[in-house]
């Protein structure tokens, strides 16, 4: 690790710009959701964890770069926090009322949850504090990239990616691998080691779409052949050849 940070050190400011712009290009993939949300005039049938996720992780990332004193990391996440503001506005304002209501007591969860990290970080050991906080945003964060592993059993058994985001798991492999090379360059154990665990779990998801096909296994295609033929052979038993020769036996 220390010959790979003395070879990266001296590129740690391009590395940061560089892990920057991906990292704010995935956080507009929100656009995606949203366009779809316009086109159906509802956001009912979307939950909006992805938008309240973001809103507490870039809040949380912002008190860890304070903490670091990375002007890098709040940058990027006070571009992050507005875009997922905006976007989580956008989600309310197509929501029916019955539906808004359940937003608001999920924003309450997620309220509640950031206030009482950031009361923790004010009042944990300012030696001990960089690690531990660094820790939660990395367990939220393996929560959130770590979800869609829990369908592996059925993507092995349908033998089929269907589902999978695949331009939102092949941005996560990039943000992940670029911050955990930031992290190398800065010598930050916590940045760097955080990232390369993200980085190995995109990794396995997105090696999954090199094993698999995205589309389910058309296995099951020679027994519709013959339930198909059966029709066809009561059609053919009653066929005027057959109706004329049954008459002359007669």
């Amino acid at each position: 690790m220390d010959v790979l940070s003395d070879i990266l050190a001296p590129y740690s400011d391009d590395i940061a710009k560089f892990a920057g712009s991906v990292t704010c290009l995935q956080f507009l993939s929100g656009v995606f959701l949203l366009n779809d949300i316009r086109q159906k005039r509802s956001s009912d049938a979307y939950p909006p964890d992805p938008f309240l996720g973001g809103i507490v992780l870039t809040i949380l990332s912002l008190k860890m770069g304070a903490l670091m004193g990375d002007e890098a990391m709040i940058k990027v996440n006070v571009i992050g926090f507005g875009i997922n503001v905006i976007f989580m506005v956008v989600f309310y304002w197509y929501a029916s009322e019955e539906f808004r209501s359940k937003i608001w007591s999920k924003i309450g969860i997620y309220f509640t949850f950031t206030l009482g990290c950031l009361a923790y970080a004010n009042f944990e050991d300012p030696a001990k504090i960089e690690f531990r906080f660094g820790m939660i945003i990395t367990a939220i964060l393996v929560i959130l990239v770590g979800m869609p592993l829990l369908n592996l059993g059925k993507i092995i058994e349908t033998k089929s990616t269907e589902g999978l985001p695949f331009p939102l798991i092949l941005s996560g492999t990039i943000v992940a691998a670029s911050w955990a090379a930031y992290g190398i360059s800065i010598r930050n154990q916590v940045v760097a080691y955080q990232n390369l665990f993200l980085f190995l779990l995109s990794f396995i998801q997105l090696s999954l779409f090199a094993i698999y096909p995205t589309s389910p296994s058309t296995s099951t295609t020679p027994e519709k052949k013959k339930d198909d033929s059966i029709p066809y052979k009561k059609m053919k038993s009653n066929s005027p050849s057959k109706s004329k020769a049954n008459k002359k036996r007669d």
